[in-house]
């Protein structure tokens, strides 16, 4: 094996080795989104989105045999999955906080259109 051949097979295993640190990203973040750990997953997100730039630089650089290639397929597949799983979590998620701002906002609504006749009977009281 050539030095060339020997640089080109550490950069596919780098760039495959980074596909896999972002499907256990993916992974933690599902688990957390399960779980409706919020902050959390928003911090696993930071470290995902630098690793998913990471990748950018590297594929760009590194040409993968068809081993390789197909490592890279399963990889991707993986953490599509992941990533539809968080994504359907995230829009339940997105529901549940919009039913509860438009219950605050009617409670919001009553009090503003109640509170001030409640504020005038008090008034008409005589006083003792």
């Amino acid at each position: 094996m050539s030095a060339f051949d020997a640089a080109s097979a550490d950069s596919q295993q780098l760039l495959l080795d980074t596909y896999t640190k972002l499907l256990t990203r993916a992974a933690q973040m599902q688990a957390l989104a399960s779980s409706e750990q919020w902050a959390e997953l928003i911090e696993e997100r930071t470290h995902y989105v630098v690793l998913v730039d990471k990748l950018r630089k590297l594929d760009e650089r590194v040409m993968l045999d068809d081993a390789g290639k197909a490592r890279k397929a399963e990889l991707l597949e993986r953490i599509l999955e992941h990533d539809v799983e968080i994504r359907r979590r995230l829009v339940t998620r997105r529901d549940e906080l919009g039913k509860l701002i438009g219950v605050s906002q009617k409670q919001r609504d009553l009090h503003r259109a109640y509170a001030p006749q409640q504020g005038s009977s008090y008034q008409d009281e005589p006083s003792p």
